[in-house]
């Protein structure tokens, strides 16, 4: 385990992903890294590079098809699912729109899958452009490999918490809410670049995100000693923990703000992954984790976590409704 020159520290998760001696070494890093900043970086992953790059040609593909070919499968065709295309400043972050446009996707579930049939939101089939048909083998395998990785890092979280590895899986991840994005961040004129935030200040939602990144960097975390960059680095995963395992933890590991800001001359590639609790799955404090002495920062919505109480969809949903307004209807969510 190595501090990546000053920035977040790089895990070699191997032992986790094979099974093998040295999951306790690997598992003790992932503590400091979680009370220390609530991300890492994670290397030995075993996630195909072929596949990644397969990835980021089919999704550069994609963003530079004309606008009206993307909006082909704009997210309004999706309804309940909440899947497919948005244009530029259609998310907001804060009740401001970002600067970025993307795709949404999520595990494909046919129409006779119990929750799709219930029309649980945020559930059912995606949306593939016809302009690039690769997209949608190459989407569905990457999901599967980050899928199997997600496992294999709330097992090392587990043993992190002094907890049985299967915890997670037994109580929240056997059949986890698996959400994935595809974000492309323009290149902004040369006096927009550095007040224009591609995305703002904001925390995620679940358990773990598994962020691959191109290039251009951009990405911000926020520490107790002010924001910090989070470079690329060639092979590795930015993996930062969510708004749930907060809670579960009451405090212990600390879902970390965090910003994008693409200050490059050409478009940045994002690939955010989520792994997170099953939909009805009912979100409570871990027992054997003490509560913590509150830090001197704020959330930066103010919400107290540890007053949530209900499952990850209520919570998700009300999130969402704040992202995308015109989604309310669809997914029957408050304000």
């Amino acid at each position: 385990m190595r501090d990546a020159s000053g920035s977040l520290p790089i895990i070699d998760v191997a032992p986790l992903v094979a099974g093998d001696a040295g999951k306790l070494e690997v598992a003790a890093a992932i503590a400091r890294a979680c009370r220390d900043v609530g991300f890492f970086y994670v290397v030995g992953h075993g996630v195909d590079a072929t596949l990644q790059d397969e990835l980021v040609d089919a999704s550069r593909r994609f963003f530079a098809l004309p606008v009206e070919r993307k909006l082909e499968i704009a997210m309004e065709r999706g309804g309940r699912a909440w899947r497919g295309y948005f244009p530029v400043g259609a998310e907001l972050t804060s009740g401001r729109p970002d600067a970025k446009e993307g795709i949404y996707f999520g595990s494909e579930l046919s129409a006779d899958h119990p929750l799709v049939k219930a029309g649980t939101p945020l559930h059912g089939a995606n949306l593939w452009p016809s302009d690039v048909p690769e997209l949608r083998r190459t989407v569905l395998a990457y999901m599967s490999a980050l899928t199997e990785l997600g496992h294999a890092l709330l097992r090392g979280i587990a043993l992190s918490l002094e907890l049985d590895e299967a915890y997670f899986d037994e109580r929240y991840t056997h059949d986890p809410l698996i959400l994935f994005r595809i974000f492309n961040y323009p290149a902004l004129p040369a006096d927009q670049r550095d007040a224009q935030w591609g995305v703002g200040e904001h925390t995620d939602y679940g358990l773990l995100t598994i962020l691959k990144q191109d290039e251009s960097g951009g990405l911000e975390v926020e520490t107790l000693d002010g924001w910090r960059e989070a470079p690329p680095i060639e092979g590795s995963f930015v993996c930062n923990i969510g708004d749930m395992l907060d809670r579960m933890t009451r405090g212990r590991y600390r879902s970390t703000p965090h910003r994008v800001r693409n200050r490059g001359t050409r478009d940045r590639l994002s690939f955010p992954f989520f792994f997170d609790p099953g939909w009805e799955t009912v979100v409570r404090p871990i027992e054997t984790c003490p509560e913590e002495t509150p830090r001197d920062r704020r959330r930066w919505d103010g919400l107290d976590l540890q007053a949530f109480d209900g499952t990850y969809g209520d919570y998700v949903v009300r999130k969402v409704s704040k992202v995308f307004p015109g989604l309310r209807d669809a997914l029957g969510a408050a304000s």
